[in-house]
């Protein structure tokens, strides 16, 4: 993504998180907006971890209960999502601006692939005609082995120890 369309987004964010804490009464902390936008400057998938090392290098103390109760609100406004990638692993991403999309994880080295196929919005529109459901959102994690070459390094790797 092109840095000026990132910050914009990054200001559009912070005006959702903004209004949404006005709407909710809740307070308008400098964390909170620190960790908004490390999470938009990630790229990709980020986990909790990731975040804490990079607010680490910045000139706010944010500690690892703001980080996690900071996602959990972000989750409420819409402005990541949280992925459960099996094992008691959790990823989140960015949500705002972003299209639906899928993915396939391999379960040797953890790297996330993302996908998108239009037929399953139409496996979407026919299943909520079907049993009168109104879907929202979905969520397809496909788990399996990559193919890449680093990935098999990764697993000989593994093998060996």
């Amino acid at each position: 993504m092109p840095q000026k369309a990132a910050e914009s987004l990054k200001e559009k964010a912070k005006e959702r998180l903004s209004a949404y804490l006005t709407d909710e009464g809740l307070r308008r902390t400098p964390e909170r907006f620190a960790v908004l936008e490390a999470a938009y400057d990630m790229p990709g998938h980020f986990e909790p971890e990731d975040l804490i090392r990079k607010l680490k290098e910045g000139p706010l103390k944010v500690s690892r209960a703001t980080v996690y109760n900071t996602l959990e609100l972000l989750q409420q406004c819409q402005l990541i999502r949280r992925r459960d990638i099996g094992a008691g692993s959790v990823t989140y991403e960015r949500a705002l601006g972003f299209r639906q999309h899928d993915h396939l994880l391999c379960l040797d080295c953890g790297k996330i692939f993302e996908f998108c196929d239009p037929r399953l919005h139409t496996v979407e529109e026919s299943m909520g005609r079907l049993l009168g459901f109104d879907v929202i959102e979905h969520n397809l994690t496909l788990s399996g082995r990559c193919q890449r070459s680093e990935c098999g390094k990764k697993r000989a790797e593994q093998t060996e120890n």
